[in-house]
């Protein structure tokens, strides 16, 4: 019997990889994953979004694959509404976390984000800023507290935001002090760094929703375009980084595709679920 060559499970960042440049799933992209559905292949998400930024996702792609959340601190099934499984920094950490960003990088926002039981649970504020926090994109979902209610419960991730510098730069600041505190990425570098629990990335997250299904890296291939999509590029069977991608995806990839705005990810699935 021939080995079936392609890729089992396809795990896919979301904005600047498989979104366009107006935040759209295109319709060729949306063949293409749907193809690779109907032939069996799992579809999984894979993003620095929290749970509630995913139904516009799913309404593009017509399809409501589980979806690995806050770079991979989160499991969210869009299907039922329900968040399978949760990382989070405990108060404690987060104290700590919040005193080494105040003093590396005087002047910087904090924020969290937290979960509740589903992606639109009303009882829980989910994400929570410091007074004067700036935010780096459009976020209309905003709690204002004290830092010390900030701080005071779990959290799946820990935002650090300084308008006008740059996450790489942040990062690099930070990444000495931090240790066992958390692990630092970013999905922009418009002065926004993000710390998840230790040892929790987009791999550790795909691999969570693969191993039940008796798979492994080797049937996998991840699209990314960022840092954070880095660990996973790197532990997938094949990594293939947008042709937009941050040079740090690039390194980390097997292959280069062409950017987002010209539907990189379904070119690479049309070579195995595809007729053009």
């Amino acid at each position: 019997m021939a080995i079936d060559p392609r890729p089992r499970l396809i795990a896919t960042d979301v904005d600047g990889t498989l979104l366009d440049e107006d935040e759209k799933v295109t319709p060729r992209t949306r063949a293409a994953v749907q193809a690779a559905v109907a032939s069996g292949a799992v579809f999984v998400l894979a993003t620095g979004r929290p749970p509630r930024w995913i139904t516009p996702v799913v309404e593009g792609l017509g399809l409501a694959p589980l979806a690995v959340c806050a770079n991979g601190a989160v499991i969210y099934d869009p299907q039922t509404d329900r968040i399978v499984s949760a990382n989070t920094l405990l108060p404690d950490a987060l104290g700590e976390l919040a005193e080494i960003a105040n003093r590396v990088i005087p002047g910087a926002g904090l924020a969290v984000e937290r979960v509740g039981t589903s992606a639109h649970d009303a009882a829980t504020p989910q994400f929570v800023s410091s007074p004067g926090y700036e935010h780096a994109w459009l976020n209309p979902d905003n709690t204002e507290v004290s830092v010390e209610d900030l701080l005071s419960q779990p959290a799946v991730k820990l935002l650090v935001r300084k308008a006008g510098a740059r996450s790489s730069d942040m990062a690099a600041a930070l990444v000495e002090h931090v240790g066992l505190l958390g692990d630092i990425t970013y999905s922009t570098n418009n002065g926004l760094i993000e710390v998840v629990p230790v040892g929790i990335s987009k791999a550790t997250g795909v691999e969570q929703l693969a191993g039940p299904l008796g798979l492994s890296a080797v049937d996998v291939v991840a699209f990314g375009d960022m840092p954070n999509d880095v660990p996973m590029l790197s532990w997938a069977g094949r990594g293939v980084a947008m042709g937009n991608a941050h040079p740090e995806a690039l390194a980390a990839a097997d292959e280069v595709t062409v950017t987002n705005a010209d539907d990189g990810v379904a070119r690479v699935l049309e070579r195995w679920w595809g007729d053009r």
